[in-house]
């Protein structure tokens, strides 16, 4: 999706931080016809509660193919999992009540809640869960595939339970549901008319998708039938592309919207025209992707210096306004991946970038290119902080439309200015992260180490008392053995008109349940 240019405290552009694989060719605009009680063209009803939300439209209503992880915040609206997560990033029930490991960890059961139906009155079933997730991992254009490579077999043996079989022990797979690896789509959607959930999504979520403008508006109303529906206080949602940081306020104001995304340069706007602002810690963090195969970073020296010639705090108060925290992880405080050993890893040090520099044969310093897809800001503010360091930056800009195939399919760029918008996962994560067939791992290369801290992790249960110890342990080998540079968390930075009452604050994906409209 295209976004207008913003500061770098808001993420950047979803559609690359967060790429699951390649993007779906852009068509022309798309409309869903209105459907049922009466709505009109808009589908919005006049007199009845609805939130505008100024944020982001999906690159696909559909799950499987859905080619950017941010795209989980708009595709939760309509589609539902096994699971969601807490405000913590914990997985808790959603279609299913409850479920259960064997001794091994090689087969988890999920048991449904009763009479659980889609949004079209159709029945949602064991049977139906199957069919949903054995397409999610064997489409061979699936982009959640490589997601599920641990599952060997999903089966129903009843109308209420699905049985997921895995080829070695998994307990991250309660977490991976939650996210759009887990979104259950209908069976009857994709049995008939596949290619057309792009633009018409076939779920079970809080809401209902009435009409949609590609890249411009989605419309949608309350599902009476969700399986949490009692929660859900408003009867329509309007979702927007995210509008340009300069106009987001008086857009507020105007009633063009009445929640919508700010970056921190415009928190004290937002304040002092009346709005609310609600400033909730998210797994988004910025980064510098570094391509170990490319020369001069594939000498762990010039890794090392790099680290060292980044002033974090500086980028964080001059591009974020101080909204976020500075970092050397992928995980945030508070998050049970989050390692407090490593939360000064790399504290600016320009000297010791110098000597790191001369070792590795650098001492006359050395050029190199810093490729961004993002407006003007933090790249010019790093090139300036590594020249203090002999390291000569050009910048390249580079099309948002272009940067995944670039910078992740080609990998034939030194380092990019980047964002990771975190996962449902930490493995997932981690894969994303520094996986040899990671998108944001351009130097496609995994440190044993790391693997089998990896490993481990995904073989230790999420309720056992030893699983943060062992998560925090990965962490703690991921940025000493990665050229991965974490810069500063990014908070998700919400404006809200007064008649619209306090947002969930979760920390993965934005929740609407209990918000009212007045």
């Amino acid at each position: 999706m295209n976004r207008a240019a913003v500061t770098s405290s808001l993420p950047s552009s979803p559609s690359r931080r967060s790429f699951l694989g390649l993007g779906l060719g852009a068509g022309a605009a798309l409309a869903l016809a209105a459907c049922g009680s009466g709505s009109g063209a808009s589908g919005s009803s006049a007199g009845s509660s609805v939130l505008k939300w100024g944020w982001a439209l999906p690159t696909s209503w559909d799950p499987v193919f859905s080619s950017a992880g941010w795209d989980v915040h708009s595709l939760s609206l309509v589609y539902a999992g096994l699971t969601k997560l807490d405000p913590h990033g914990a997985a808790v029930p959603a279609l299913a009540s409850a479920w259960k490991y064997n001794t091994l960890g090689t087969q988890v059961t999920f048991t449904l809640r009763t009479g659980l139906t889609f949004s079209d009155g159709s029945a949602l079933d064991a049977t139906a869960v199957k069919k949903s997730l054995d397409r999610g991992r064997t489409d061979p254009k699936s982009l959640v595939a490589p997601q599920l490579t641990s599952v060997k077999a999903v089966s129903a043996p009843n109308a209420t339970t699905v049985v997921i079989d895995l080829t070695h022990p998994d307990y991250q797979l309660p977490n991976l549901l939650a996210g759009k690896t887990g979104m259950v789509v209908n069976p009857a959607a994709f049995t008939s008319d596949a290619a057309g959930i792009a633009s018409k999504p076939a779920g079970s979520g809080p809401f209902t998708l009435t009409s949609y403008t590609q890249n411009a508006k989605a419309v949608l109303r309350r599902n009476p039938t969700y399986w949490d529906a009692a929660s859900v206080k408003l009867d329509n949602f309007e979702l927007y592309p995210l509008p340009d940081a300069s106009t987001v306020v008086a857009a507020l104001q105007s009633g063009q919207y009445n929640v919508a995304q700010i970056p921190g340069s415009q928190v004290e706007a937002a304040k002092a025209a009346g709005l609310e602002v609600q400033v909730i810690p998210s797994m988004v963090v910025a980064t510098l992707d570094v391509n170990s195969g490319k020369a001069p970073f594939d000498d762990p020296k010039v890794v090392e210096a790099l680290k060292y010639a980044i002033d974090r705090e500086a980028l964080l108060k001059t591009q974020a306004f101080g909204h976020g925290e500075v970092s050397y992880q992928p995980f945030p405080k508070g998050y049970a991946g989050y390692d407090p050993a490593s939360a000064n890893l790399f504290p600016y040090d320009p000297e010791k970038a110098k000597r790191l520099l001369a070792e590795a044969g650098h001492a006359g310093g050395l050029d190199l290119t810093l490729t961004t897809g993002a407006a003007q800001g933090e790249p010019e503010q790093i090139q300036a902080q590594l020249k203090k360091v002999g390291i000569n930056a050009k910048i390249e800009v580079i099309p948002e439309a272009q940067f995944t195939q670039i910078i992740y399919i080609q990998h034939d760029r030194q380092v990019a200015v980047d964002q990771f918008a975190g996962r449902d996962s930490a493995v997932q994560a981690f894969q994303v992260l520094f996986g040899e067939q990671g998108l944001m791992n351009p130097g496609r290369t995994t440190p044993p180490e790391l693997a089998a801290a990896i490993d481990k992790v995904t073989r230790t249960p999420l309720d056992s008392p030893d699983y943060p110890k062992v998560l925090q342990a990965a962490s703690a080998t991921a940025v000493r053995t990665t050229p991965n540079v974490f810069l500063f968390t990014v908070p998700r930075i919400l404006a809200r008109t007064r008649g619209v009452s306090a947002l969930p604050e979760t920390t993965v994906v934005q929740r609407f349940e209990g918000v009212t409209v007045g």
